[in-house]
């Protein structure tokens, strides 16, 4: 007996069933090195109409296990469908974190060592409605405060921050150019491996480029409305405050898709 075909018994529809942190190999473009192995965690749903008492779960392990080393942002629409189609659902949804590495050298001593980046790929289907693509990406950076700067006559203070960027595109979109976007927009981006020469040339970039957690928001959504690839962004920063007991945090989200969107930074009006 199939008791997940049985009739529900409470006539309320489920937006969201199926199996999360599921830890799998991937697979993902790197635009350096062609592609890059990782491990993610995976979380796979979809919906469930009041008249089903339960959704297959091990269905979710079998689709994922069809593709199994080829899970890339370019193959999820193929993914979502697969669960549609074999859960007899009408909206499809996957979710994929994972952390991605890329080489870094150090300013002065030229050291290599691996950054790695929090990244995600967020993908839904819904029958009659098509699909829905986000890439989300968390880069890690160090702001100085201006401020702080302005009203100190020798220092200042400066944070650990996280900027979270996530697009919807049009056209491919590489996760470096992301990184690099973000972190040419802080007072110094971070390394994993820095030698003395390498500290004093992050500590006086930084403090020559001071930057509020607005200002990192606003440069990131700038480029980011003059870019064509992008259809769609959120970008939200946040500051680790060094000396005060509270964090600093902003977001700017805009849908270039509607008529009479302007810069943020051009002193438009969104007409949103």
């Amino acid at each position: 007996m199939d008791i997940q075909n049985q009739p529900g018994m409470s006539g309320i529809d489920i937006n969201k069933v199926g199996v999360s942190d599921v830890s799998y190999p991937i697979e993902v473009l790197d635009k350096r090195n062609n592609r890059q192995t990782t491990t993610a965690l995976v979380n796979m749903y979809v919906d469930l109409p009041h008249h089903f008492k339960g959704t297959h779960m091990s269905r979710f392990i079998e689709i994922l296990n069809q593709y199994r080393g080829e899970i890339t942002i370019r193959n999820m629409s193929d993914i979502l469908k697969e669960m549609a189609r074999n859960l007899e659902a009408k909206s499809a949804h996957m979710e994929v974190g994972f952390k991605y590495f890329i080489e870094k050298e150090a300013p002065v001593s030229k050291a290599l060592s691996l950054m790695g980046y929090d990244c995600r790929f967020i993908g839904t289907y819904t029958y009659g409605n098509g699909e829905d693509f986000i890439l989300e990406v968390a880069v890690p950076v160090m702001n100085l405060c201006p401020c702080s700067k302005e009203i100190s006559a020798t220092a200042a203070h400066n944070q650990r921050s996280e900027v979270v960027v996530k697009v919807r595109f049009n056209d491919f979109v590489w996760i470096e150019d992301i990184v690099t976007l973000v972190e040419e927009s802080a007072s110094s981006d971070l390394y994993a491996l820095l030698k003395r020469p390498d500290e004093k040339y992050v500590c006086e970039r930084a403090y020559e480029n001071p930057r509020f957690v607005e200002d990192i928001v606003r440069i990131i959504a700038s480029d980011l409305m003059d870019d064509d690839k992008i259809d769609w962004f959120s970008v939200q920063s946040k500051n680790f405050e060094s000396i005060h007991n509270h964090n600093a945090y902003a977001l700017v989200e805009r849908n270039k898709r509607k008529k009479g969107i302007r810069s943020p930074v051009d002193g438009g009006i969104q007409k949103q």
